[in-house]
């Protein structure tokens, strides 16, 4: 059970703050759009979901073959979240010094 919870603390657990001002393309912050903050987070539920299910059918499969295939799903989920995670990154302003 301790692999399932550091799995997911990786991408889900912490969301830096987001600052008033510009993005690295100069434009206002997209992070700031409270629309947009709501679909990363519906993202990271439902991938969170897809995750839970993936480590369970890993966990529990009968045979190797399956083992493979759940453990492909949990790599493609944990990307998926990687990728979600950059793209609110860059979409957050800069902090300027």
């Amino acid at each position: 059970m301790a692999t399932v919870r550091t799995r997911r603390t990786l991408f889900l657990g912490i969301r830096p703050s987001s600052v008033k001002g510009t993005n690295r393309t100069g434009m206002d912050s997209l992070a700031t759009d409270p629309q947009l903050r709501l679909l990363f987070h519906q993202l990271n539920n439902q991938l969170g979901v897809v995750l839970a299910h993936a480590e369970l059918l890993e966990a529990k499969s009968p045979d190797v073959t399956h083992r493979a295939r759940a453990e492909q799903v949990v790599k493609s989920v944990l990307e998926a979240l990687g990728t979600a995670k950059e793209i609110r990154r860059r979409s957050e302003p800069l902090v300027s010094a």
